[in-house]
């Protein structure tokens, strides 16, 4: 285990204007003294660090157990700070931006020379995204720097949702969680790689490639065309990530019966095993716990991993989620669940 240990992390709550201000000007101070602090955004709470101090986003790396080829997103708090990250703008950086920033766009360019190469894995190219939860666009703002920020978490694990899984995670290994109550998209952002002709997505997210293509026209999807020789431009794509403690499988059933004779063919202990359904509810009586997400996959992104944090809470050794529809809506969901199940 790397970082601090012995104490936790201070969590300072952000409810009321007062402790908004107090927290951000705690949250400003430490990054600018090259500290890291877990901020909350829209899609998940994340890891920040001053992206222009190498030996800071070297600590992200330390904390997380992050492997050194997964490169960090850049976070922004207006366009212009973007374009200063990038050493080229094109002119559909500029579209896609007034399309869908501030939100959980993240799009892949050129690097400057001002971010470190730890920042981009080695690679020639950088992440940028303007997120569009108030309380860490008021720290970039008050740093006037931007923030390297994967996920406040351990590496490969599942991404925290709100700050109790923050604390879970990291809380002996930083000294500050902001809370910001939980997010609203839930999953990670959309990476749109810009250098590529036609763009590519490397990442799927909930800006669908239904509404990139509006913009961009052609737009290949994730996992064609990869250069596997080249670094890595998007983080998330490792074959194993977001995975849970507990073994998760994913599964189609015609009824509780169905169920449970699959169950039964995988040698699942039934009172360890959690389901998560949308369609077709089994009683319960059997297994472990059901938790019923809606079968909306807004609403499901935005809870998929809070039910995989309180799968492995209470102990689950399986978790077993409920096969989801093969449309491009919920394609960034079955990316993270394939991943989480490899």
């Amino acid at each position: 285990m790397k970082g601090r240990t012995g104490t936790v992390a201070e969590i300072l709550p952000t409810h009321t204007p007062a402790l908004f201000n107090a927290a951000m000007a705690r949250a400003a101070e430490l990054l600018r003294a090259g500290e890291l602090v877990a901020l909350p955004t829209e899609t998940v709470y994340g890891l920040a660090a001053n992206a222009l101090d190498a030996a800071a986003v070297a600590r992200i790396f330390e904390i997380k157990d992050r492997p050194a080829h997964n490169p960090v997103i850049v976070h922004v708090a207006s366009a212009a700070m973007a374009r200063r990250c990038v050493a080229e703008w094109p002119a559909l950086a500029d579209e896609l931006a007034r399309a869908f920033w501030p939100g959980p766009l993240t799009l892949v360019l050129p690097c400057s020379r001002e971010i470190p190469r730890i920042v981009t894995a080695g690679g020639a190219t950088v992440g940028v995204r303007w997120p569009s939860h108030p309380f860490i666009q008021a720290v970039v703002r008050a740093c006037d720097f931007p923030l390297a920020a994967p996920s406040a978490n351990l590496s490969n694990q599942v991404s925290p949702t709100n700050a109790r899984h923050v604390l879970k995670s990291l809380g002996h290994r930083i000294r500050l969680i902001v809370d910001g109550g939980r997010a609203q998209v839930g999953i990670e952002s959309t990476v749109v790689d810009l250098t590529t002709r036609p763009p590519r997505v490397l990442r799927p997210g909930m800006i669908h490639a239904e509404s990139l293509r509006a913009l961009t026209g052609e737009l290949e999807n994730p996992g064609r065309g990869t250069r596997q020789a080249e670094p890595s431009r998007s983080p998330g794509l490792s074959p194993k990530h977001y995975a849970p403690k507990a073994r998760l499988v994913i599964l189609d059933w015609r009824d509780e019966v169905d169920l449970l004779a699959q169950l039964a063919a995988l040698k699942a202990p039934l009172r360890k095993t959690h389901v998560i359904a949308h369609t077709q509810i089994p009683a319960g009586e059997h297994v472990g716990c059901v938790s019923v997400v809606p079968h909306d996959a807004t609403a499901f992104a935005r809870a998929i991993y809070a039910e995989l944090h309180r799968s492995d809470e209470a102990g689950a050794g399986w978790i077993v989620v409920e096969t989801l529809p093969d449309t491009e809506e919920w394609q960034a969901i079955n990316d993270r669940l394939r991943r989480a199940a490899a």
